[in-house]
């Protein structure tokens, strides 16, 4: 079958390598053809024995290729090709071409690794590097080598760096050159973030003077609703239809955008990154580029996955330019200057780095594989993301203590959920809950944008309800089949347990409430808030199904309410009690309570009579050691001991003399202060602490001596006075007023005469009018000068001409003499 398209002049290459047996990477550009021709090419092979299974990445994809070859070939869909999405499928007897999603490729190969009936596996669009993609390929190349030597492979995609694929899958590259038609680009302002909206419309408006149906990439459902009403006030041309298009839009929206327009009308379709691959829009000629996407990234640390608005890669503008050029020349309006797109990234990274690897962890299990390395990946899982999926799946009792998968585990692995919707189904129906537990997996599986509650129990009380907009009836179609997967009788819901199930699921988001409506503490240890006006800003306890992921609080999206009584019951085995001993900077004191705890949350507590005095003792130190040494009771003797002794080991240039500054005092707290606290629980009871004995008591006693003969706390000088040392400096110093030290002629010193004593002279008010440390030279020198300047000013102090003749003084003259 030729097609017309660049694909048909790969597609004998193509043909011939695969005839020869082993794999194939298919690199091919945006608008080849290769989602529909490749496949189609490989039926009536005399080689193939077995079905054709092409992977696609998203279940619109799925539908719209199954559909679209089914269509060339002149048949309904479920005929010569059908596909399998999670819930839904449209195959029959006489299928030869499975269009399936990643995901439900994971359950096939789990179910039977040899893959029994099928002769090649497609993956398209592998470039997008979902992590169910790397995972589909990694697993199959393990059946291939142990099981199927004579299965094939193809890894198709147009933006893919086929080298490290190839070498990866033992493949050779085919390329398919060339675009059926040329994609103008035309750049234009990037606008600013809050001005998103008005640049697209913008473009949109400048786009509908040239002919050709319009693509609009946006980054998520709320830009395109804030779109489509903008448009909604333009004067657009007769005859142009505004068309949403996103994952969880409803089938027969999907159909509208997908669908060529009537005659005489036009279309704007306005979708996210889901618009890139795989997907034939009639029509469109034209592309309006936001160059944003919506992306999510788990963080291992708290458990939590947030969404990012971040910039397109290079492939992925490239992808979305050649949706415009798929029947005819088309332009692309890209909303960046041109000299910006160099510095995008190159390729998206690939989800393994970012996403959260629980549902990796436990398919591995399921496959036997206790090391990710051991598989062909194309790139490991990040080490502490990997060990938190394998905490959680141990949580859950889907792993034991040694890694490999349980019977709990294998049971979630077959629901093909996320593994804590999946233990939550599993465990709510031992508990005579399946029903509501399946509804509770339905509505966050599918996350449609229609149901806008933020508090679940409102979304399980419309699927009740009968009638209701397609979203609710595909929701409740959708916990029927989980139900029926999971062997649970269906029957009414009861959405006033919401909370008590959604804990089986999140028992790290349980949130308690904070003195301030609206803030929560959750059992992770994470914040989390809800606007004030929600209504379930003032429950005491909510589990959080939904958040934002932001530090240091995260906005919630989706919760229910939990009382007490459901949180023993839920939660039982995760509750813990403990004696709880801490230093607590408020009150800068020790408390000692008994506590009842689910991971962060205090749920009751009474006071510990007879706390452990040693840990009492080692509250206290971590008190001291956080407030600081400032809250011990310092005096001017205790500073000086610690200064004299820091001399003394300056001086002897040894480490035989111990350090007492700050650094080391704080390091070794527990040595030397932690004896000294028995009976003591707060910075109060420190007040009468001997710091000068503890320092002491660190001190031999030929240390002790050395340091009162050596390192003396006084001297008395000539005039009789006995002042203090001062150790503060580099040397120490003594500050004395001039008068009361007439008549001595030799410097004064310590440490045995080793060092002389820099003297600080004093006026008789107490101010310095000379430094030395040569007190002789001061009286033969300066002092002749400093008696001339100052007797006149204190005349009633004696200022003789022969300073080592003078009697010393501390006193002035008497008046009149």
């Amino acid at each position: 079958m030729n097609s017309g398209l660049p694909i048909d002049e790969a597609l004998p290459r193509l043909l011939a390598l695969l005839a020869e047996g082993g794999n194939a990477v298919l690199q091919a550009p945006p608008g080849a053809g290769k989602t529909t021709g490749v496949p189609l090419a490989l039926l009536g092979q005399p080689w193939l024995d077995g079905k054709i299974v092409m992977l696609e990445p998203r279940r619109l994809a799925a539908r719209a290729a199954a559909r679209r070859m089914a269509t060339l070939l002149g048949e309904p869909v479920g005929a010569t090709v059908g596909y399998r999405v999670r819930l839904e499928s449209k195959v029959g007897p006489r299928t030869r071409i499975e269009i399936v999603t990643d995901g439900v490729f994971t359950r096939q190969i789990q179910n039977d690794p040899s893959l029994d009936g099928i002769g090649v596996i497609l993956f398209d669009e592998f470039h997008e590097r979902r992590l169910e993609t790397d995972l589909g390929l990694a697993l199959s190349l393990d059946a291939q080598a142990g099981l199927r030597p004579e299965l094939r492979l193809v890894a198709m995609s147009a933006t893919l760096d086929a080298e490290p694929v190839a070498r990866l899958m033992a493949a050779r590259t085919v390329t398919a050159e060339g675009r059926a038609f040329p994609v103008e680009a035309r750049w234009r302002d990037q606008p600013a973030p809050n001005r998103l909206v008005e640049g697209v419309v913008d473009a949109i408006l400048a786009a509908l003077d040239e002919p050709g149906g319009i693509l609009v990439f946006l980054p998520g459902g709320a830009e395109i609703r804030r779109v489509e009403r903008r448009l909604a006030d333009q004067r657009l041309p007769a005859g142009t239809d505004v068309l949403p298009l996103f994952g969880d839009l409803d089938q027969a929206g999907q159909d509208r955008a997908l669908a060529p327009s009537p005659p005489g009308r036009r279309k704007i379709v306005l979708a996210t990154s889901i618009a890139e691959t795989s997907l034939t829009i009639d029509g469109v000629r034209q592309i309006v580029d936001s160059g944003l996407a919506r992306m999510s990234r788990f963080d291992p640390r708290t458990g939590l996955t947030r969404l990012e608005t971040v910039r397109v890669t290079q492939a992925a503008a490239t992808q979305r330019a050649g949706r415009g050029g798929r029947t005819e020349p088309g332009i692309a309006w890209r909303l960046w200057p041109e000299a910006a797109h160099a510095a995008l990234l190159v390729r998206p990274e690939p989800e393994i780095a970012t996403a959260d690897l629980a549902p990796l962890a436990l398919e591995l299990a399921a496959w036997g594989v206790a090391d990710p390395c051991s598989l062909r990946l194309l790139d490991p899982p990040p080490a502490p993301g990997f060990a938190a999926a394998r905490r959680l799946l141990r949580s859950f009792a889907a792993l034991d203590a040694d890694g490999r998968i349980t019977a709990h585990g294998k049971r979630m692995a077959t629901l093909g959920l996320a593994p804590r919707l999946a233990h939550m189904v599993l465990r709510a129906a031992s508990q005579g809950d399946g029903p509501l537990a399946c509804a509770l997996a339905a509505l966050l599986s599918e996350r449609d944008a229609s149901l806008r509650e933020t508090d679940l129990r409102s979304r399980l009380e419309l699927l009740e309800a009968p009638g209701h907009h397609d979203a609710v009836r595909r929701v409740r179609e959708i916990a029927r089949r989980i139900a029926r997967q999971a062997g649970i009788t269906w029957g009414p819901v009861a959405p006033s347990s919401a909370g008590a199930v959604l804990a089986l699921a999140y028992p790290d988001r349980i949130a308690q409430r904070r003195a301030q409506a609206g803030r929560f503490l959750m059992s992770g240890g994470q914040g989390a808030y809800l606007p004030e006006s929600d209504p379930m800003a003032a429950a005491p306890m909510l589990v959080v199904a939904d958040l934002d992921g932001q530090m240091p609080e995260s906005r919630i999206w989706l919760a229910a309410p939990l009382t007490p009584a459901e949180l023993e019951l839920a939660l039982a085995d995760r509750l813990t009690e403990a004696e709880e001993i801490w230093y607590e900077p408020s009150t800068r004191s020790v408390q000692a309570r008994r506590r009842r705890r689910l991971g962060a949350l205090v749920l009751g507590e009474g006071p510990l009579e007879r706390p452990s005095p040693d840990r009492v003792a080692a509250a206290l130190l971590d008190g001291i050691a956080r407030e600081g040494l400032t809250v011990l009771p310092w005096t001017p003797s205790v500073e000086s001991l610690r200064r004299r002794v820091a001399f003394l080991a300056r001086l002897d240039g040894t480490d035989a003399w111990p350090t007492l500054d700050d650094e080391h005092l704080t390091a070794s707290l527990a040595d030397w202060l932690g004896p000294a606290l028995a009976g003591k629980r707060s910075l109060a009871d420190l007040a009468g602490l001997d710091l000068a004995g503890l320092f002491l008591a660190r001190l031999d006693h030929h240390q002790r001596r050395d340091l009162d003969s050596r390192a003396p706390t006084h001297l008395t000088v000539p005039s009789g006075s006995r002042i203090a040392i001062d150790y503060a400096g580099d040397a120490p110093v003594l500050a004395v007023k001039l008068q009361e030290m007439f008549g001595l002629a030799t410097h004064p010193s310590i440490a045995g005469g080793k060092v002389r004593l820099v003297l600080h002279l004093l006026s008789p008010a107490q101010r310095p009018i000379q430094v030395t440390s040569d007190l002789a030279g001061f009286w033969a020198g300066s002092y002749k000068a400093v008696r001339a300047d100052l007797r006149g000013r204190y005349p009633r102090h004696p200022w003789p001409e022969d300073p080592l003749s003078a009697p010393p003084t501390a006193r002035a003259k008497s008046r009149g003499t």
